[in-house]
């Protein structure tokens, strides 16, 4: 039973993620040849939801379920047991910052994001997520900065407009 093998991680172990880098590389150069927003939408959601083995898949895929109907605490148990199964696995941490920011706890998302960031840091998500955390912490620039190093591998993210003008991270005007 797959929930039996994530009760006990002591029993089965998580397999390492799977080395993604020449398939993401790709995926990036996809999106950043898009012609359009759909189009940069649709190569954008093949990079992150691919969990190393079944079980860790269904926690994942159970864990955006409950999310996606506003069970917080259901998703964050869920992506908690991710974590702890798959330590190496980053779209655990950052669905479970995803979480933290949803709940307003903006600290705890930084440290999620940061870890995802630490094992793929090319993890758009993980960095657009990163910006908007920074942003509602009110560290502006550094927000800035890291949603300009998302965009530079998927120019089609929704936080794009966060950067035009008038936006809270567009870049600063010059003075007359």
């Amino acid at each position: 039973m797959i929930l039996a093998v994530l009760a006990a991680p002591a029993v089965a172990e998580c397999p390492a993620p799977p080395d993604v880098a020449n398939e993401l590389e790709g995926l990036f150069e996809e999106a950043r040849a898009a012609p359009n927003d759909q189009a940069g939408r649709v190569v954008s959601n093949q990079m992150w939801l691919r969990a190393p083995d079944a079980a860790a898949q269904e926690v994942l895929e159970r864990g955006m379920r409950k999310r996606d109907v506003y069970d917080f605490a259901g998703a964050l148990s869920d992506f908690d047991r991710l974590a702890d199964y798959c330590p190496l696995y980053a779209e655990g941490f950052n669905q479970r910052a995803y979480i933290h920011f949803l709940r307003e706890e903006y600290g705890l998302a930084l440290v999620d994001l940061d870890k995802a960031l630490s094992l793929q840091p090319r993890h758009v998500a993980a960095q657009s997520g990163r910006a908007l955390t920074l942003m509602r912490l009110g560290r502006i620039d550094e927000a800035r900065s890291q949603l300009e190093q998302a965009l530079k591998n998927n120019p089609w993210l929704s936080e794009r407009f966060l950067m035009a003008e008038g936006g809270p991270l567009a870049p600063a005007g010059e003075d007359i």
